[in-house]
């Protein structure tokens, strides 16, 4: 299946101890006097990245700090390791919370396979968050359900049963990454109204993870259907395109992008 999603796993390079000192991250060592300091005052300063907003393709991503930010750096590593990108932007104290957008330029094509991010408020301070992206979109062949129907007949759910398998070996082969789910999105094509077609193709979705669910599926399942709104085949109103009644059956660390419209729906 075609997806341009791209999910992400935020993994801490910096820990707070429950005593409140901080570990430091690898590469940024703090002297002794100021770490004194830091657990002294007892500060932890956070970097969180809200993974909705962290675009791939557009090369860009959203930092916020809890204390004032002097500066972001950020460090994108290829699949390879071979370094795409190194970035530092500074924010001259922009206040805790504050939406920051950091972009980069990558030296090459090569897909991403980590960004180190961190940020430095302005007490000199600074922690920073690794960015792991993981996503997989499962190949499968596509139900064929009745006209207005979600319900799955006898003869489709030998499809089912070889995704089933699939989606269990690929999840088998990544437990190392963490918590997996399993996203179900549906499609249709433009015959009918969008809002009898959107009301369909999530009827549907949750009709395939529902199936998934209780032939033992032991991850987090989610659905949602996006009606004829993601079409595969662009075609005018009303035109039957087989192609575009489909499913997408995608594995990630964490939700793929919705229209605002859209929400996540757990089974």
């Amino acid at each position: 299946m075609r997806s341009s999603l791209a999910l992400v796993l935020v993994l801490p390079l910096l820990v707070a101890a429950e005593a409140g000192a901080q570990t430091l991250p690898l590469g940024f060592p703090l002297g002794p006097p100021a770490a004194e300091a830091l657990q002294a005052k007892g500060a932890k300063l956070q970097v969180s990245i809200d993974r909705s907003k962290v675009d791939l393709a557009g090369h860009k991503l959203e930092v916020k700090l809890s204390h004032p930010c002097e500066k972001v750096r950020l460090k994108v590593l290829g699949q390879s390791g071979a370094v795409l990108a190194e970035v530092e932007k500074a924010f001259n104290g922009a206040p805790a919370g504050t939406v920051l957008e950091v972009s980069w330029a990558p030296s090459s094509e090569e897909a991403v396979g980590r960004i180190e991010v961190w940020g430095h408020d302005t007490g000199g301070f600074f922690s920073g968050v690794a960015i792991t992206p993981w996503n997989m979109t499962v190949p499968h062949e596509e139900l064929n359900f009745e006209t207005n129907s979600d319900v799955i007949r006898a003869g489709e759910v030998p499809k089912l049963e070889a995704s089933l398998q699939q989606i269990s070996d690929a999840v088998s082969k990544h437990t190392d990454l963490g918590p997996i789910t399993l996203y179900v999105v549906g499609h249709t094509d433009t015959v009918g109204s969008p809002e009898s077609n959107l009301g369909l193709s999530r009827k549907r979705a949750r009709s395939i993870a529902a199936w998934f669910k209780s032939r033992g599926l032991r991850i987090a399942i989610a659905y949602e259907g996006l009606g004829q709104s993601a079409l595969l085949v662009k075609t005018a109103d009303q035109v039957d395109e087989p192609r575009n009644r489909r499913a997408d059956y995608i594995l990630s660390l964490d939700p793929p992008k919705l229209p605002a419209s859209g929400s996540w729906k757990g089974i």
